[in-house]
């Protein structure tokens, strides 16, 4: 259990609670704070699965933890950024993306019951998805739109992106229905 990969994930898991009560904080710079610790998280979520692989330490633990953790994180963000805008604009796309996690995690469930697990193995869109969400997140948690003077409009590029990982999100959840589809149809 205790793998380098999997403390890394412990890790991203940690910083849950820490990078939520940051965002709370009454400091000039929380939001910001809070940005670059969920950042830190996203990539502990890429580094992990590259470790698991390099030191061919991939254990059925961390098979579960990782997404599990995943989604943990990306939940507690997009909660954040709709109480921060409480704009449809953020909202829409962040129940859009929570209501695929929740279908997909529980598909994948099945089907790994069914034993058809490949069939519902990550992909290439739902790994796109996947970074346009981390990025759309850490633009909205910032909520800069100026850095040193400089305009950067994270915040107009946050909300687009989280629009484009809505879609991201319904199209990998059609392409998983689909793969499942044969099996999901066996149903008696």
């Amino acid at each position: 259990m205790w793998t380098v990969p999997n403390v890394v994930t412990i890790f991203r898991v940690i910083l849950i609670p820490v990078f939520v009560a940051v965002y709370f904080l009454d400091w000039t710079w929380a939001n910001e704070l809070s940005a670059f610790i969920f950042c830190i998280a996203a990539i502990t979520d890429w580094f992990d699965g590259y470790l698991a692989r390099k030191l061919q330490q991939v254990s059925a633990f961390g098979a579960f933890l990782d997404p599990v953790a995943d989604k943990l994180i990306v939940a507690a963000a997009l909660l954040m950024v709709t109480h921060m805008y409480a704009s449809p604009w953020v909202a829409v796309p962040a129940i859009v993306i929570l209501m695929r996690e929740i279908y997909v995690s529980a598909l994948r469930e099945w089907m790994s019951q069914q034993g058809q697990s490949e069939a519902v193995k990550v992909n290439l869109i739902g790994k796109a998805k996947t970074m346009t969400q981390m990025l759309a997140i850490i633009g909205l948690l910032s909520g800069l739109d100026t850095f040193l003077g400089f305009p950067i409009y994270w915040v107009v590029l946050g909300k687009i992106l989280l629009s484009f990982a809505a879609i991201l999100s319904v199209w990998s959840m059609l392409v998983y229905s689909s793969a499942a589809w044969k099996t999901l149809r066996s149903l008696k």
